[in-house]
């Protein structure tokens, strides 16, 4: 005798959903775990790959999840090979030591990696499907220009950084190892490239790589090195590319902020260019010992307007030098003692040695007085930071370890 067991039809329904739902689910949308095992051979072997450092009691980045799986979905069917886009994320509180390897300091925090190497800017766009797979396509974008006529030279946006490279062809080393250090400084430089005929009259001792920097009048630089030697080749283009004194704006204030360097500042108005120019050289001359230590910066007056009425001027009174501590900002007495020999560098010393902060609390110094000179007390205290608001929001990330020495 038989038992036949008849199921409700909703039970059969449900059945047939969950085996439909088990055996369709597409491939792409896995992410890749990453753990100290694997981390290395995955990140290098991937052309792009945006890593999702996370933890899963952070709502933030509970939120994110799905996101950043269909994102991947999406990206997955135009890039298909684990070889040329990988998404993968960290779990932070399972893996410490990766998470301290890259310096997570807020969840969720996505990386970008090019062939093993982390980006210096990470992703900090719209946490949306399609913001997040169309930052990764433009990522897989050529970074360098092909030019077909050497007439294109005199038409360069020359308001950027250009770095051209005339080569024999485009399969060669060379060309490859100029196409890497390219895409890793996409976000800082335009690449040029020229190949064959078109190339030759620019390759009079072989291939040959110059930089155009900002100006119309500015001579062309030639790269001296080994054009097969990458990390020669990196550090030459980083440097032309990554200027001493970057300019601040909304866009990268967080990126800056984060960084956890202090500001230092020159407020000028945008056709002003040749104050820009003074504090440029200062800064080379007075302050590269203290690269590392301090960020230079200079920002437009008008679009700065509310941190120069935290210092109690306005753009007016630009151009204006100026500390930004992250806790208090200190004003530079005067701009034309800018050129005075070691005074900005002093500037920035007082800072570090907490003489700034000191001062503004309780006068000058007692070295600083003259003999017979009594010390007066003064009751003040220094602005607030303005640039710290633009640091990470705590509505946007969970925040690690934010408090900072008081300076």
């Amino acid at each position: 005798m038989k038992l036949i067991v008849l199921l409700p039809s909703l039970e059969i329904s449900c059945v047939t959903l969950l085996l439909v739902s088990l055996f369709s689910t597409p491939t792409g949308s896995e992410i890749t775990n990453l753990d100290s095992g694997n981390i290395d051979d995955t990140l290098n072997n991937a052309d792009v790959a945006l890593v999702n450092f996370y933890a899963d009691w952070c709502r933030f980045s509970q939120m994110l999840h799905p996101i950043f799986e269909e994102a991947s979905n999406v990206v997955r069917e135009q890039f298909p090979s684990m070889k040329e886009v990988v998404f993968a994320r960290v779990d932070c509180d399972q893996h410490s030591d990766i998470a301290q390897r890259y310096r997570i300091s807020k969840y969720p925090t996505l990386k970008l990696f090019r062939n093993g190497l982390m980006m210096k800017r990470e992703y900090r766009g719209q946490r949306s499907v399609s913001a997040i797979a169309d930052f990764i396509k433009q990522q897989k974008v050529d970074p360098v220009q092909e030019m077909h006529s050497l007439d294109e030279l005199k038409t360069l946006d020359r308001s950027k950084r250009n770095i051209i490279g005339f080569f024999e062809q485009n399969e060669s080393d060379t060309y490859k190892i100029f196409e890497r250090a390219g895409n890793i400084l996409r976000d800082d430089c335009v690449f040029h490239a020229a190949f064959g005929t078109i190339s030759k009259p620019e390759r009079f001792s072989g291939d040959n790589v110059i930089y155009k920097p900002p100006g119309e009048n500015t001579p062309d630089m030639v790269f001296l090195g080994s054009l097969t030697n990458f990390d020669l080749m990196y550090a030459w283009t980083q440097d032309k590319c990554v200027p001493l004194v970057r300019e601040i704006t909304f866009e990268n204030g967080e990126e800056l902020t984060e960084e956890g360097l202090p500001f230092l500042i020159l407020f000028h108005m945008k056709e002003d260019t040749e104050s820009l120019e003074k504090f440029q050289h200062e800064v080379a001359r007075q302050l590269i010992s203290e690269k590392g230590t301090i960020n230079f910066l200079h920002a437009d007056c008008d679009k700065f307007r509310h941190p120069l009425l935290h210092i109690q001027k306005t753009p007016a009174d630009c151009p204006v030098i100026a500390i930004d501590s992250f806790r208090h900002m200190y004003v530079f007495p005067e701009f034309s003692d800018l050129t005075v020999p070691g005074k900005l560098k002093q500037f920035v010393l007082d800072l570090h040695s907490g003489k700034l902060h000191r001062e503004f609390h309780h006068g000058p110094d007692p070295t600083d007085i003259t003999p017979g000179q009594e010390k007066a007390e003064v009751a003040s205290s220094p602005p607030e930071s303005s640039f710290q608001k633009l640091a990470p929001s705590e509505t946007r990330y969970t925040i690690l370890n934010r408090g900072r020495d008081e300076l």
